[in-house]
């Protein structure tokens, strides 16, 4: 088991964050919770505290728009100021909006990427620099089972989490070579606020090909995440339906990973 010191969590004011957020407290990390909402995140700072004595010195609670590059700058600085060096991230703020493609405006577009990629992107930003210097750090992005395969009526949603693939699958090569770990998850159906908002507005033929799955509990899916980050697993798929859907959807990921990373290597030994 992994001993951090600081953690950040974005999105850590509910679900996967929150419960996330509450394991690490457990193990005596500092814990800061970053989130849009000030007194969500008031509640859920005040419930995880009583996972262990003395843990209220230990959270600290950062109100921020994750879309707002300027402002994930400061809480990040802020909290680091406050609990010292941050060496785990852990990205899971995020928004759905499912629909059908013709009827959903481009502010839902926008917005989506906004808050799932960028909000990830400006997180991971503002860490890494800090990691770097110290050698020493480990990013968690929270993606999405519709990260691996677009589904009917998440036109806005499943191209926000493809494009974190991308930037974790850039990540895993670049930043090993800097002492940094990187992990991406890819939940399934979990039982969130978000998934509740989700099927007031999810299209009949949407919830036909989502609705036989699982539905996970956020506690659950914060042990696979944790459990994944213990074992330095690059890719953190919890339960079978993600772990099969990815494996047979990118079968050839590893032979290209050791090209690519052989590529890299010898680039790097020629510019010595």
């Amino acid at each position: 088991m992994i001993q951090f010191t600081h953690a950040i969590v974005t999105g850590g004011s509910s679900g996967i964050g929150k419960e996330t957020a509450r394991l690490l407290v457990r193990r005596g990390a500092k814990v800061t919770l970053l989130a849009r909402r000030s007194d969500v995140l008031q509640a859920a700072s005040e419930e995880i505290a009583r996972e262990r004595p003395g843990a209220d010195r230990d959270i600290l609670t950062v109100s921020a728009d994750v879309s707002d590059s300027s402002a994930v700058g400061a809480a990040i600085e802020r909290a680091e100021r406050t609990l010292g060096p941050c060496d785990l991230l852990v990205t899971s703020a995020g928004i759905a909006h499912p629909g059908y493609f013709p009827a959903l405006p481009a502010e839902i577009f926008e917005q989506t990427m906004a808050i799932d990629y960028f909000g990830t992107l400006y997180a991971i930003r503002a860490v890494v620099p800090g990691m770097r210097q110290r050698r020493k750090g480990r990013i968690a992005i929270v993606s999405s089972g519709v990260g691996i395969v677009g589904i009917f009526g998440y036109s806005a949603y499943s191209p926000a989490k493809f494009a974190l693939r991308g930037l974790a699958e850039v990540l895993r090569a670049e930043l090993p070579h800097d002492g940094i770990g990187v992990s991406i998850v890819y939940p399934g159906n979990t039982d969130t606020p978000l998934l509740s908002a989700e099927s007031l507005i999810m299209p009949a033929e949407t919830n036909a090909i989502t609705g036989g799955s699982k539905t996970w509990r956020a506690y659950d899916v914060a042990r696979c995440i944790m459990d994944g980050i213990d074992r330095g697993r690059f890719v953190i798929t919890p339960g079978w339906e993600m772990t099969w859907l990815h494996r047979i959807h990118s079968v050839a990921r590893p032979l290209l990973e050791w090209h690519f990373d052989r590529q890299a290597a010898r680039a790097r030994k020629g510019k010595r």
